[in-house]
């Protein structure tokens, strides 16, 4: 099985490793190999308990080893914690801004169709796809089932790692990707939504009807499952993100945290105004006051789909990089 080139991935930006690592020592089998197929084998049979075919597993188990490298990613730390500024430098650049438009022109009329079935604005479909795998670019190139089975089997957050590999086998089960296609982050985020296995048989569609859900390569199963995804999380079709403001010199920021809501009209009461040329106009819906970095920083007003960024990611760094794309978008 051939390695795909490394790219830079926004999961953590952490760098890449071989689709298969070498197993676990290079002679006889050691006890944590023993282990480890002990611990396969008792997948196994909850796999088949669930009504997984044993031809499934048998193939997607051939290529399962115990990746050490894996393990190292998952308990790293990073050095440092970027900043909103240098955050959005990484994510929001002006080549992924440009290729953001080119795909929404090259992808309208398939976008307009997701937009009429899930009420989600073209343009938040592709700053989601754009953010998440840099339009498909950067998919990982880990052997899903392979991650999964490490971390499952390393403990750390084991009987989560272990539901996720019971999912990602009945994916294959179901004749969604070849075997060697499902690849994915070390994390084991496949295709081009990023989707975890959980996630992918909770939202995952075939949009185009061809009788699989194919992340991987399929450009209207990868558009159509973003946006149902948003959609099911509670997306307004009618409303943005948010916006970046300015505050007063003397304003209490204490009042910031999405957990306090006001009205625009009460905002702009307290000094709050529109950042750049655009004003606040009183007319947008309620909103929370975000500081990404903390008091003295970037100031945002979100509304009601930041929040459904959030739970697709839980990061309000990648909730406003998304939302950054989409005006961009809006704007061209």
């Amino acid at each position: 099985m051939s390695v795909m080139p490394f790219r830079l991935s926004r999961r953590a930006l952490l760098g890449a490793a071989p689709l298969l690592a070498v197993p676990l020592g290079g002679g006889p089998a050691t006890a944590a190999e023993s282990d480890f197929s002990a611990f396969l084998a008792g997948v196994r049979r909850d796999a088949t308990a669930q009504g997984i075919r044993p031809g499934t597993i048998d193939v997607a188990f051939r290529n399962v080893q115990f990746l050490p490298r894996v393990v190292e990613l998952d308990r790293k730390q990073p050095e440092r914690k970027f900043t909103f500024a240098e955050y959005l430098a990484k994510v929001v650049t002006q080549q992924r801004l440009d290729d953001a438009r080119q795909h929404l022109v090259d992808n309208w009329q398939l976008l307009q169709r997701v937009s009429q079935r899930y009420r989600v604005q073209p343009r938040f479909v592709v700053a989601l796809w754009g953010v998440e795998s840099d339009f498909g670019r950067t998919m990982g190139d880990y052997f899903v089932p392979a991650s999964l089975a490490t971390l499952a089997f390393e403990g750390r957050r084991g009987p989560m790692f272990r539901a996720e590999l019971i999912a990602a086998l009945k994916i294959l089960d179901q004749g969604n990707v070849r075997t060697d296609s499902m690849v994915g982050s070390w994390a084991g985020a496949m295709g081009q939504c990023q989707f975890m296995p959980t996630t992918f048989l909770s939202y995952a569609v075939d949009f185009d009807g061809d009788g699989r859900r194919d992340i991987w390569t399929d450009r209207a199963d990868v558009l159509g499952s973003i946006a149902n995804y948003v959609s099911r999380l509670g997306w307004r079709g009618e409303e943005s993100w948010g916006r970046q403001v300015v505050l007063p010199s003397n304003f209490d920021e204490r009042m910031a945290g999405q957990d306090s809501r006001r009205s625009i009209a009460e905002w702009m009461r307290l000094g709050v105004r529109g950042a750049g040329s655009t004003p606040l106009t009183g007319r947008e819906p309620d909103a929370s006051l975000v500081l990404p970095d903390g008091p003295g920083g970037t100031a945002l007003l979100v509304y009601d789909n930041f929040r459904v960024i959030k739970k697709w990611n839980n990061s309000t760094y990648f909730a406003a990089a998304v939302g950054y794309i989409a005006d961009s978008i809006d704007r061209a």
